[in-house]
């Protein structure tokens, strides 16, 4: 679900067909720093999630697959810590 929602994302801006979901954005030049801050937005809109700073690399936010796994990782630890508080 979240890989259909950012390739559907990214398609408004640059042909998603053949890339695949592990290739750099980045490195590809699809991305500058206007459009890297719309990626930001769109995914803490979508996905409900608040990305700060520290998040703000290429292991996050480089691929499709990285910004899957990114927001995968960031729902489970925001499940964990409401788990500790219903505690």
């Amino acid at each position: 679900m979240e890989r259909s929602k950012i390739r559907n994302f990214l398609s408004q801006f640059f042909p998603v067909d053949g890339l695949g979901d592990a290739q750099d954005i980045f490195s590809l030049g699809y991305v500058n720093s206007l459009f890297a801050m719309q990626l930001v937005m769109f995914l803490e809109k979508e996905f409900n999630l608040t990305i700060d700073n520290t998040q703000l690399d290429l292991d996050n936010l480089g691929s499709v697959a990285a910004m899957v796994s990114f927001i995968q990782r960031e729902h489970a630890a925001a499940g964990e810590i409401a788990a500790q508080v219903e505690r």
